[in-house]
């Protein structure tokens, strides 16, 4: 075709746009004058440079359409897509601003090849996305049309991603399946009377030749219906789609591949949907050949792969009846889905068979979203036959499998969460003292790594610099010798108690002559542990781990990254020794905590240390799997009117600000009302004012001081920096209702010399730690002498308060007997005695 007749060709599709855009706007028919006078000072320009035998051909280009006119849908200059750094030709670039349909077309066939995202959180940057739907997905399951639900719901997604201002082209399977129930029906019509009325039932002989001998009829007849149903469909969301027909024949040819791809080109410079089918009707069966350096076409996965090459897309989506790619056949025992996938690990996969529906298989699926990704598209196989499957992989979330760039094989959370299992095992069975002896080669190892592990925790403070990280976040992320010491001592003690953790006798129980049961400690199995910017914290909770033999993942805040990476592997050479290195692991950055959240056919007990924001979201998100840790430290001091002047000023001052932003500092001070007429109030004040603390009035102070601080927003809040709330109270009972209205029930603390008074505060104040002259920052697992913590719960199911070793256990009942029945006993033939006996 000449370059005149495909001008005439678009002119003629504009002119069609015009009266449907006639027909179907409310506003305003007439060319507004600005946009007259602008094209006609361009088309003047244009003409003047061009030679008088091509000027009418130029003329026609310039009257074609703006982008923007065809739909309101607005493309930014700055996206992935368009965008090339350079702000002038960004601007150049921009779609939405008027620019001529052959400009923008220039545009879509000249952007430059990009490198493929890494992970799911980068897909919504997509501005260009391939979505093949397989039969299995269009076909219903008897084979005999489409699933019309399905498509309907497919297509709602697409839509949004389209008139969200990327570029949609649908790659799609259903002709043949449409034609074979419309040319099934149209044969049974069109029976004679006489073969109607023979005794003879045609009705299955005809339908098997409609359903397996007419391939051909059955793509021709069904390729218009298909069409006509993407078009009504699309046409709620205001998108028009055009039918692109396509052959093997097409892609080997040049000068067809060109003229196929500028029409595609040209449908998605109008806002078109392509629609692109294989022309079933006239194709041969395929057949492999071999091309140089391309993607030969047999079946729908490798022609959506060839066109998201050659347009530049950014994703293709695969849609099939399979949730991804296996290791093996996914029926087969132990077969794991694989999240991420690099095709060079092809030979580590083994493949089943295909599906019933198509012409493809996983083989086929796999090669042809390697040779994507090898081009820079990233490429997401998964199963169409769910919800939203295509809404939520451009939200990020872990649906199918991605292939990426990255050199991961299997699906990394999983498998290390599977050996975590297998790994606590191998600790239970592990004598005490080897247990122990891990742990002190791990506390050893702090203090002989001392140099390496300084290195790279300055790699993480200097980028924490560069980000401008100060403070107490600052702080967290430090190391130093005396932070290892303290690790290392820590570890010992932990090492020096771990002996009767598991495998202890809590309850033994005779129940009858020939019953004995014992009920024993024994690991919880898995535990994942979340911590932010505090490196310290890995080697404690592994520790704690191993003590109480259970496995661990642990995700570690990308801002420790270095630091945790020289610790975990610390770690695990202590491990090693003993044949168990898989029990503990850390999880990678990539790794999202929702996948993580997922895991309860393998985590038992989620653990998060860090700020309130982060505590809060995992109890939020974890639906399956419990989870153990507070979400608020908002701890109080009560300086009684018995309070030791000296005392109160120490311990005040402490529990302020040793660590303000612990969750165990203090927050709110409740102050005695006859402390206010004596010096005691006042240098309270003043020494924390000294301290820098910034002061916050509760209502009944603001009531007796004019001019005294500003009055706190709420009662209940946790500052996590140096500042406080005091308020005053008339009593000890008063105290105490504001703690349990106002607190969180993490760590509360009375300053009084009557103790008897101290007593009664211990005993009624419901939180997980209550002191007595001493700091709140007391609260903390080594302090209580546990050696460390994985964390302090302000639950009451199971463990509350510091949680140590004691923490991660729970107990299993062991039940030995010599041949009894449950019927023995209903009938009287023996007899229980249910007598408590020495645990030794």
């Amino acid at each position: 075709m000449s370059f005149v007749k495909m001008t005439a060709e678009r002119h003629k599709l504009w002119k069609v746009l015009q009266q449907y855009h006639r027909n179907n706007s409310k506003v305003s028919k007439e060319q507004p004058s600005w946009m007259k006078q602008s094209e006609e000072i361009a088309l003047e320009k244009n003409l003047a440079d061009t030679p008088p035998s091509s000027a009418k051909t130029q003329r026609i280009l310039n009257n074609l359409p703006p982008k923007n006119m065809i739909q309101k849908r607005f493309i930014s200059t700055s996206s992935r897509l368009y965008s090339s750094g350079n702000p002038s030709t960004m601007q150049q670039r921009g779609l939405n601003k008027g620019v001529s349909l052959s400009s923008s077309l220039v545009q879509h066939s000249s952007l430059d090849r990009r490198s493929a995202f890494l992970t799911r959180n980068e897909l919504k940057n997509a501005k260009r996305v391939v979505i093949k739907l397989g039969s299995a997905v269009v076909t219903r399951a008897d084979g005999q049309g489409l699933a019309l639900g399905r498509l309907a719901a497919i297509i709602e997604q697409v839509a949004e991603i389209q008139n969200s201002g990327a570029d949609c082209i649908m790659v799609t399977s259903g002709a043949v399946a449409f034609g074979k129930q419309r040319l099934s029906q149209e044969l049974l019509m069109s029976m004679s009377m006489r073969e109607t009325l023979s005794s003879m039932d045609r009705t299955s002989e005809l339908k098997n030749i409609a359903q397996n001998d007419l391939k051909r009829p059955n793509a021709a007849v069904g390729q218009s219906g298909l069409m006509a149903l993407y078009g009504a469909m699309f046409r709620n969301y205001g998108i028009i789609v055009g039918q692109v027909l396509v052959t093997r024949q097409d892609f080997i040819n040049d000068d067809t591949r060109e003229q196929l791809f500028n029409t595609i080109r040209e449908l998605m410079a109008l806002n078109i949907i392509p629609i692109i089918n294989t022309n079933d009707a006239v194709s041969p069966p395929p057949q492999e050949t071999s091309m140089q350096g391309t993607l030969n076409i047999t079946d729908n996965d490798s022609l959506a792969s060839r066109v998201a090459v050659d347009i530049n897309a950014d994703l293709a989506i695969l849609m099939s009846d399979v949730d991804g790619i296996y290791d093996r056949p996914p029926k087969a025992d132990g077969a794991q889905l694989l999240h991420y996938f690099n095709h060079k690990n092809m030979d580590d996969i083994q493949f089943g068979e295909k599906s019933n529906y198509g012409t493809g298989g996983m083989e086929s699926k796999v090669k042809s979203a390697g040779f994507a990704l090898d081009h820079g598209c990233n490429v997401i196989i998964c199963n169409g036959l769910k919800n939203n499957t295509i809404r939520n992989i451009m939200a990020g979330e872990t649906i199918g499998t991605m292939f990426s760039p990255l050199e991961i094989k299997g699906t990394s959370v999983e498998v290390l969460a599977k050996n975590a299992r297998s790994g606590s095992r191998k600790l239970s069975s592990l004598a005490p003292e080897d247990r122990a002896e891990i742990i002190r080669h791990l506390a050893t190892s702090l203090l002989s790594n001392e140099f390496e592990i300084m290195e790279a925790n300055k790699k993480d403070l200097d980028a924490a610099k560069a980000r401008g990280v100060t403070g107490p976040m600052f702080d967290r992320l430090a190391l130093s010798r005396a932070k290892l010491e303290s690790l290392c001592t820590g570890l010992m003690q932990i090492a020096d108690s771990s002996y009767d953790n598991v495998g202890k006798v809590v309850r033994r129980t005779k129940i009858s002559d020939t019953l004995e049961v014992v009920q024993k400690t024994v690991p919880i199995g898995v535990l994942m542990v979340i911590f932010e910017s505090r490196p310290d914290a890995l080697p404690q909770v592994a520790s704690l781990a191993i003590a109480s033999a259970n496995g661990l993942l642990m995700k570690g805040g990308k801002e420790a990254i270095n630091s945790n990476k020289i610790l975990m592997r610390i770690v695990n050479e202590a491990l090693g020794r003993y044949g168990c290195s898989d029990a503990i692991s850390l999880v990678s950055g990539r790794d999202e905590v929702a996948d993580l959240l997922k895991l309860d056919q393998y985590i038992d007990l989620i653990i998060p240390r860090g700020s309130n924001e982060m505590v809060r979201q995992i109890k939020e998100r974890s639906k399956s799997i419990p989870v153990l840790g507070h979400a608020d430290g908002i701890c109080h001091t009560y300086l009684d009117e018995f309070c030791d002047v000296d005392k109160a000023l120490k311990i005040v001052v402490d529990a302020k600000t040793d660590y303000p932003a612990a969750c165990n500092a203090m927050e709110t001070l409740l102050v005695h009302e006859s402390l206010l007429t004596n010096e005691v109030f006042h240098q309270v004040c003043d020494d924390l004012k000294k301290a820098k603390v910034d002061i916050f009035s509760g209502p009944r102070l603001s009531e007796h001081l004019t001019f005294g601080p500003p009055k706190a927003e709420k009662m209940s809040f946790e500052y996590g920096a140096l500042a406080c709330t005091i308020e005053i109270v008339s009593n000890m009972e008063e105290a105490i209702d504001h703690i349990h209205k106002y607190g969180s029930g993490h760590t509360d603390v009375i300053v009084t010399e009557d103790k008897d008074i101290a007593e009664e505060f211990i005993a009624s104040v419901d939180s997980a730690c209550v002191f007595h002259n001493t700091s709140s920052r007391f609260a903390d697992g080594f302090r209580l002498g546990l050696g460390a913590e994985v964390g302090i719960s302000t639950g009451r199911i199971h463990a509350r308060g510091p949680v140590g070793v004691e923490g991660l256990l729970t107990t299993k009942w062991e039940l030995r007997g010599d041949n009894d029945t449950a019927a023995e006993y209903a009938r009287g033939e023996k007899q229980f005695v249910h007598k408590q006996l020495p645990l030794e």
